[in-house]
């Protein structure tokens, strides 16, 4: 076998050399002594997440041959081997927000294991709104033959397990390990939302493929939305330098028992009031008023009325 380079490739080390130095210019880093700071895993918070779910739901999730006596001691071990590996990544996101920050590294074991022991503490809330969220989408359901087949079969309880627990990161000060488990999500669901999103109990996603729930959007309790569903932004302002404001509330607000329903896409800081109907398709920026019913020849209406949109 000839094991001869081909010619006309070019040299791997000076294409590695390049490289170096590409990465060097986008890092500002020159100095290659300089150990870079690790961020955290994706591959490993994917494990974490399923883990921390399987703890969740032991009997549905976990191994199946649990039963009365040795569940506890599942979940024990399942939670204190994540919550390890959690740890680790909780404390490189600090390591990376001290670096990006050009703040000295301080205390950075103590303070990672302080969120870790936050976030352990609020596992317990999280699975309760978890069962009020299968509740909803088993009672909204036709299709549904049982709480347990929605756990183990519908993509947006899938997509709302791993939210609520992002979203605690989130509430915690971790928005990349947040924003890593949310994505992690997104691939595996098509179900796209951001870990800051607030959304209150009771909530079901039916089919889900296409939904997108926006960072600062605000979802009352007892919501239901549908597949392609978008909470989005209107528009994106920008400083006097023309760079991009961040973390402005931009995003819709859904007061409790709205409903909206396929391919429809709601804009912008409104309110959806408490009780609303949002038919599919509609394209909607405006706010509307508790138990309002919203369908496409309404709003078309509203746009053309007196002449306007012409």
């Amino acid at each position: 076998m000839n094991t001869t380079p081909h010619q006309d490739f070019p040299s791997i080390s000076s294409i590695v050399s390049e490289l170096r130095t590409i990465r060097d210019e986008a890092y500002g880093i020159h100095n290659r002594e300089h150990p870079l700071t690790r961020l955290p895993s994706k591959k490993a918070l994917k494990k974490i997440i399923y883990s921390i779910a399987t703890a969740l739901y032991p009997n549905r999730l976990g191994n199946g041959d649990l039963n009365a006596s040795s569940v506890d001691y599942f979940v024990g071990y399942t939670l204190d081997s994540t919550l390890r590996e959690l740890n680790e990544q909780i404390r490189r996101e600090l390591d990376f927000n001290q670096q990006l920050t050009k703040h000295a590294r301080k205390d950075l074991a103590n303070k990672a294991k302080e969120l870790t022991r936050q976030f352990a503490n609020a596992l317990p809330k999280i699975r309760a709104i978890l069962d009020s969220d299968l509740q909803a989408a088993f009672e909204g359901d036709p299709a549904a033959r049982s709480v347990d087949e929605v756990l183990v079969c519908y993509p947006g309880i899938t997509a709302i397990t791993f939210h609520r627990i992002a979203h605690e990161l989130f509430i915690l000060g971790l928005p990349l390990v947040a924003r890593i488990i949310s994505e992690v999500s997104h691939s595996n669901t098509s179900i796209d939302i951001h870990p800051g999103a607030t959304i209150g109990h009771s909530f079901f996603i039916d089919h889900g493929t296409g939904v997108v729930i926006g960072e600062t959007a605000v979802i009352g309790d007892r919501v239901r939305l549908y597949q392609a569903v978008t909470l989005g932004a209107k528009r994106f302002p920008t400083d006097e330098n023309g760079v991009l404001l961040k973390g402005n509330e931009r995003h819709p607000i859904l007061e409790d028992d709205v409903v909206i329903y396929a391919g429809a896409t709601v804009l912008g800081r409104i309110t959806i009031g408490k009780g609303s109907s949002i038919g599919g398709n509609v394209w909607l920026t405006r706010s509307v008023p508790p138990d309002s019913n919203i369908t496409q020849a309404q709003v078309r209406r509203d746009v053309f009325i007196d002449g306007a949109g012409i």
